[in-house]
């Protein structure tokens, strides 16, 4: 499949990538969470927003989620009381 330099050449060129790669951003922020870095306190005042507005937005899905309930039930009872009527036409 390889030639005589064909093998050492493509790992040359794949440790060129790998070291590339690694000392760009993805290698710093790899670096960073592998040592446990601490978070700056901008950071942690950034996540707790995130957090609080992730709250938020939970029990503004709750209140959605209850209206639609209480819509659908109300659809469904309409729909009951039309089917009980009698068609108007029919004798």
């Amino acid at each position: 499949m390889f030639d005589g330099l064909g093998l050492p050449m493509s790992i040359l060129a794949l440790c060129a990538a790998a070291v590339f790669i690694m000392r760009g951003p993805f290698g710093r922020a790899m670096a960073e969470r592998i040592s446990g870095r601490a978070r700056t306190a901008g950071e942690d005042q950034e996540l707790r927003e995130l957090k609080g507005e992730v709250d938020e937005l939970r029990q503004q899905l709750g209140e959605v989620q209850e209206r639609l309930d209480f819509a659908e039930r109300i659809l469904a009872r309409q729909d009951e009381r039309a089917g009980m009527l009698p068609k108007r036409g029919a004798e």
